[in-house]
């Protein structure tokens, strides 16, 4: 175990409390610390108090097994690594463990040397060797993207397949190559493509390549995006725009690594991370069959969200601030928003996310006839778009409700399930689902 990951939080779930002691001393000679639990229920807990880096879970335990509990992680903390020990007997159900997000599994007795090399693997480097510069382009001192950040920088160390979901504008590729620049694979190419900006009949030829003559104007080979990002990162945005036909040739890429550009017979080994990103609720889509499903879970390892800018208000002053620099920088005349101008950037909607917010500046910025931009024309600036904050009690009601949803939905509509992922009381989560208006039967599965 290298010196730089002595220390990092290692989280045991086991029910057997003597192989939790044999695992624990192994860990703690390689100068790791274990936390233990001997539930998933415990190991929840133990997760939001503790923050560890890693996590080792039993698949077969009474009450949540080891895939359920896996499940609950990466919705709740997503990028945490979770490794699964079992029997040789559950061996398929491990298998089964690996294809839904867990890293590897182990077999019990456990092979402390394989264990150890596992963990030191995930656990990577510290962000001061990744470079302190690799989150640079996520402007922020909102503790939610602070968790986000700290979820991307874990699954960076991994090759697993991120998708990073978020409203358009809200700064997708920008967290792409936030991830890109912190992995192993930060050297070699990053390349982008809008899957909705590029032509159904084109966007195969553009992502595998074509061979001269396959298709009528294909006057030379084309390499293609999964060959250009040879070594490195392929960002898919927009994936939910994806047509069918092609989605059925992607999953086969993402399952056998290697491509068949247009017109050749031969397959072609490539050796690529895959980012993709959506504004779309891509499990409706796999409900209305407008997305295939097995794609959907092999893109999705893990599943970052980006939350609206309404959401992270108290970043709008540092963004602002961020985009009068790079417009002095390209030249634009040096302007600065009056405090009260502040307060209405600061109070608008922005259904266009970051990206709205920063047009906006800029729109400012060119039409200002002094230095300082005041509020009456940011309010001309923005039209209709200015509103004012929500009281508290209303601010207050909007999370309970948002938060008595989700929970619902990690627990697939299980009241009782939900209410002690919320530490509640049935009876009392009952109550509040009652008052908030949120119907349990909504996020039960068919």
């Amino acid at each position: 175990m290298s010196e730089r990951n002595g220390g990092a939080r290692i989280l045991l779930v086991d029910d057997d409390a003597k192989l939790r002691r044999v695992v624990t001393l192994s860990l703690e000679s390689e100068g790791l610390q274990v936390i233990e639990a001997e539930s998933g229920e415990d190991a929840l807990g133990k997760i939001t108090r503790h923050k560890p880096a890693f996590v080792l879970t039993d698949l077969r335990m009474p009450g949540m097994d080891g895939i359920e509990l896996m499940q609950k992680i990466h919705a709740a903390h997503p990028g945490l690594p979770v490794l699964i020990l079992t029997a040789h007997g559950d061996i398929p159900e491990a298998v089964r463990a690996t294809q839904a997000g867990a890293l590897d599994f182990l077999t019990k007795p456990v092979d402390r040397e394989k264990l150890v090399r596992i963990i030191g693997e995930h656990l990577g480097p510290e962000p001061a060797e990744n470079g302190g510069d690799w989150s640079e382009g996520v402007v922020t001192r909102s503790v939610r993207m602070q968790d986000l950040l700290e979820a991307a920088r874990r699954v960076a160390r991994t090759d697993s397949s991120v998708l990073i979901s978020g409203p358009s504008g809200s700064g997708k590729e920008v967290l792409a190559r936030a991830i890109h620049r912190a992995s192993r694979r930060k050297g070699e190419p990053f390349v982008a493509i809008n899957c909705g900006a590029v032509p159904a009949e084109l966007l195969e030829s553009e992502l595998f390549g074509h061979k001269k003559g396959a298709f009528t104007g294909a006057n030379a080979d084309h390499t293609g995006l999964f060959r250009a990002a040879e070594g490195g990162t392929l960002f898919l945005d927009e994936i939910g725009d994806m047509p069918l036909e092609l989605q059925v040739k992607l999953l086969r890429v993402v399952q056998e690594r290697e491509i068949r550009p247009v017109g050749e017979t031969r397959t072609i080994p490539v050796n690529v991370r895959i980012l993709s990103a959506t504004h779309r609720d891509l499990m409706r889509c796999v409900e209305s069959g407008s997305f295939r499903e097995d794609l959907y879970y092999r893109l999705r390892v893990v599943d970052l969200r980006i939350p609206p800018l309404d959401e992270r208000r108290e970043d709008i002053p540092l963004l602002v601030a961020e985009r009068l620099r790079q417009l002095a920088e390209r030249g634009a005349p040096r302007r600065v928003f009056s405090p009260d101008a502040m307060e209405v950037l600061a109070a608008a909607r922005w259904p266009g996310n970051v990206r709205e917010l920063f047009n906006a500046v800029e729109q400012n910025v060119a039409l200002s006839p002094g230095r300082v931009i005041s509020a009456a024309q940011v309010r001309n600036s923005l039209g209709q778009e200015t509103g004012s904050l929500p009281s508290f009690d209303d601010a207050r009601a909007e999370f309970t409700r948002n938060y008595l949803r989700q929970l619902l939905s990690m627990a697939k509509g299980n009241v009782s399930r939900a209410a002690r992922l919320a530490e509640r009381n049935r009876t009392d989560f009952y109550k509040l689902l009652k008052r908030f208006e949120v119907d349990p039967a909504e996020f039960k599965a068919d």
